[in-house]
């Protein structure tokens, strides 16, 4: 059976960086005697595999990753295990029963993902931004310079922002995520204090994800939703 964990990373451990992160699974998994699927060949290994890993410094209320299991245990008696052994800033929030494919994978679903951006009491933009926001968010284009490793190059986001508000002195914008279109928050932020004709300060804002979505809708009409609830509780 596969089965899609979902967690939340926060404190000081949004300073663990992905491969870190992979390897305190693996050891949560044996220390919460979860009976997890290994792969065949000379160098068994955990089926696991997570969906849009977060950058280092980002919080988040939703990370996941999909794992196999070769004997089932109910998803509450699960979630129970893995948080015995948790350390400080690491929840798992459930476990769900997922249908097995290649087309169920995690990280091939990821479509959009929901952030929030504060920024810090020392580092508030001197301009009423609030009310910038709006006006920044109804241009018919957003131009910004991406670097790659091998170039340079001006691309329109305008098309993968989904929406940008502000709530309660907080940013909250949807925006694309996953392999086809990945939008990171701040490429946003960078786009935003350029329209605002100021400087981006190292360490100015905190970006916290809230949620992580699939697309099950048609190339016209986009219909997100969580990964969480794309599995079942297993009773």
């Amino acid at each position: 059976m596969k089965v899609r964990v979902k967690f939340e990373k926060l404190g000081a451990m949004k300073f663990i960086g992905h491969l870190d992160m992979m390897r305190y699974f693996q050891k949560a998994i044996r220390r919460a005697d979860i009976d997890i699927a290994y792969s065949e060949g000379f160098s068994p290994h955990m089926i696991m595999s997570f969906a849009a890993p977060l950058g280092v410094g980002v919080t988040s209320s939703a990370e996941y990753f999909d794992m196999e299991l070769r004997s089932v245990m109910s998803s509450h008696e699960m979630t129970r295990r893995f948080n015995h052994v948790m350390a400080d800033g690491v929840r798992v929030i459930s476990v769900r029963k997922i249908p097995d494919g290649k087309a169920s994978k995690g990280m091939s679903l990821v479509a959009a993902a929901d952030y929030y951006v504060e920024f810090r009491d020392d580092k508030v933009p001197s301009c009423d931004w609030q009310n910038q926001l709006s006006a920044f968010f109804s241009q018919a284009s957003i131009t910004i310079l991406k670097k790659t490793k091998r170039s340079e190059q001006e691309v329109d986001i305008r098309p993968w922002i989904y929406e940008l508000n502000c709530e309660e002195n907080r940013i909250f914008m949807k925006l694309a995520s996953g392999s086809v279109q990945n939008l990171k928050p701040e490429l946003v932020m960078e786009a935003f204090y350029r329209f605002l004709n100021e400087e981006t300060q190292p360490f100015s804002f905190m970006i916290h994800r809230q949620e992580v979505y699939a697309d099950i809708g048609t190339p016209d009409q986009r219909k997100l939703l969580s990964l969480e609830s794309l599995g079942e509780e297993i009773e």
